[in-house]
């Protein structure tokens, strides 16, 4: 029987860019939750970050922060390159863990994850924070009450030019290296873009698409199309390209029903347009938490402390990991 905690204490390794606003502070305004020690490979950078969070303990050796007996939780905020290694780590130790997306940088090495994680018998979590977002739940309820009627088919359409300053900027390079992240922006991005769809319909049983490098800007793939179906019988396609132009930038997922229409942005603002045959449109529009993260953080909390589930585990991530290997199989480079 898995161990209910009274109390979350945070172990963070790899306090980057992510935990400044969007995941860590949350963790420090949550009830029965605090940021015990914190760790990076730069030592100067973990001593800087604990300073002004106002976190004690500072690590640069992981698997110091790992058995420090203070630490009962560990949050994975790493780039994906590391995420198996880590988790394992931490699962030895007993201790549960939060991992950022995408999970890992295969199918297979979540697998490994999942599969550490039960033999030493701790919960694994993983970042897709957008199921707990304001406007996803209120779409996500709409489909449920049938809305737009039975849903026939979804399309995302993400187009970003390509940035040189940020393939070269060294903190985001590790995002384009596929031996780090899995792959390019595309494993960065349409993580959450499919993740989201498998909350919205369930697994995704069949996909395949194409891969390629037209702008030949980094080793990466910078483009990707393809197909999917879930098992609920909907239907997906999906059209990638990071490397487009400024005036081509698109940033939208559509699903269409029997009855009407739901489009709206994934990295945009808390908003979404319904349309239903026969009734005006309607733009629905939801406040946006400063830390992105903290409601699916209070989820987490609330489940080591037995009194929650969390939308988002180590199996559902997975799945997204599955879709994107096989959308990217066929390589056309």
């Amino acid at each position: 029987m898995r161990k209910i905690l009274k109390e979350v204490r945070w172990g963070i390794l790899g306090v980057g860019n992510v935990c400044e606003v969007k995941s860590a502070p949350a963790m420090q305004l949550i009830p029965n939750s605090k940021i015990e020690a914190v760790m990076r490979r730069n030592g100067e950078k973990a001593a800087d970050y604990a300073k002004r969070h106002g976190i004690d303990k500072w690590y640069q050796d992981a698997q110091k922060l790992i058995d420090d007996p203070m630490v009962n939780a560990i949050y994975i905020a790493t780039p994906p390159s590391s995420h198996l290694e880590l988790c394992m780590l931490a699962a030895k130790a007993g201790k549960p863990v939060y991992v950022e997306k995408p999970m890992a940088r295969t199918h297979g090495e979540c697998l490994e994850m999942i599969a550490a994680c039960e033999e030493y018998g701790v919960p694994l979590y993983v970042a897709y924070y957008r199921r707990r977002l304001p406007h996803f739940l209120k779409i996500k309820e709409l489909l449920s009450e049938g809305k737009i009627g039975e849903v026939r088919t979804v399309h995302i359409n993400l187009k970003q030019p390509l940035r040189p300053g940020l393939v070269a900027g060294s903190d985001e390079n590790w995002r384009i290296n596929p031996e780090i992240a899995g792959g390019g922006y595309f494993f960065d991005l349409a993580s959450h873009q499919l993740d989201l769809l498998d909350f919205f319909f369930g697994p995704i049983e069949r996909a395949a698409g194409f891969a390629g490098n037209q702008a030949k800007a980094y080793e990466a793939e910078d483009i990707v199309t393809g197909n999917f179906v879930f098992a609920s019988g909907v239907m997906g396609s999906g059209n990638w390209c990071f490397s487009s132009g400024e005036s081509s930038a698109i940033d939208q997922i559509s699903i269409y029903g029997s009855k009407g229409k739901i489009s709206f942005e994934t990295f945009g603002k808390g908003e979404f347009i319904l349309e239903q045959d026969g009734e005006p449109e309607k733009t629905f529009a939801f406040d946006l938490p400063k830390h992105i993260q903290e409601p699916l953080i209070q989820t987490i909390i609330g489940n080591l402390l037995g009194t929650d589930s969390c939308p988002s585990t180590g199996e559902s991530a997975a799945r997204t990991n599955w879709v994107m290997d096989q959308l990217t199989q066929t390589r056309i480079f």
